[in-house]
């Protein structure tokens, strides 16, 4: 599988991405296990760093896959099927966080990165995490889209259906959130000119 970060249009698979959407209109039943098989590990992510929780977000894959199977005719260009498929997988993880009033605090082990070199989380992929899981749906939203998914800022605006300045405007603050979360003492990272041995 190709690394989830690299924009559908550079894989190199516009015809494994055409063949897929054209079956998909056509219901052959097999282009699910395809669709899962392409897809599904990037899907799962993003509808995790949303939902918090992997059983929710492997609910939100198959969730994902059968509206896309249904609504296979509102695909207008095969060569957007995977952002096609994201905003599906982002819309169905909001729907079901809105529907959830309670938060989990107990943090899984990690977020589902790719290409992860250890199966043990990192103490900073536990914080990166936990930070994360504090930023509300739409911003948690926008950043797993834009950096883990790899979508623009445009994509990103067509997925959640808002403005690119509301991406950006969410991006950034997300990001300046993520960075006050590293400078909290016993939080995170510490400023190297300060020492911590007190």
């Amino acid at each position: 599988m190709a690394d989830a970060r690299i924009p559908e249009t550079s894989t190199g698979r516009p015809a494994l991405t055409a063949r897929l959407a054209t079956d998909l209109r056509a219901q052959r039943p097999e282009v699910i296990a395809e669709l899962l098989d392409a897809f599904g590990r990037e899907l799962a992510g993003v509808a995790f760093l949303i939902v918090r929780n992997h059983a929710d977000a492997e609910e939100i894959v198959m969730d994902t896959l059968i509206t896309a199977w249904w609504r296979a005719n509102d695909l207008r260009d095969d060569g957007a099927l995977r952002t096609w498929l994201l905003r599906i997988a982002t819309r169905h993880a909001l729907s079901r966080r809105r529907r959830r009033q309670h938060v989990t605090t107990a943090l899984h082990l990690a977020v589902p990165l790719p290409a992860a070199p250890t199966d043990e989380p990192s103490v900073d992929r536990l914080l990166i995490a936990e930070a994360l899981s504090d930023l509300p749906p739409k911003m948690r939203a926008a950043i797993a889209l834009h950096h883990c998914a790899g979508l623009s800022v445009p994509e990103v605006a067509g997925v959640l259906g808002t403005s690119q300045n509301t991406i950006k405007s969410n991006l950034r603050d997300a990001m300046a959130r993520l960075r006050a979360a590293f400078d909290v003492p016993g939080k995170g990272a510490t400023n190297p000119g300060r020492r911590n041995d007190a």
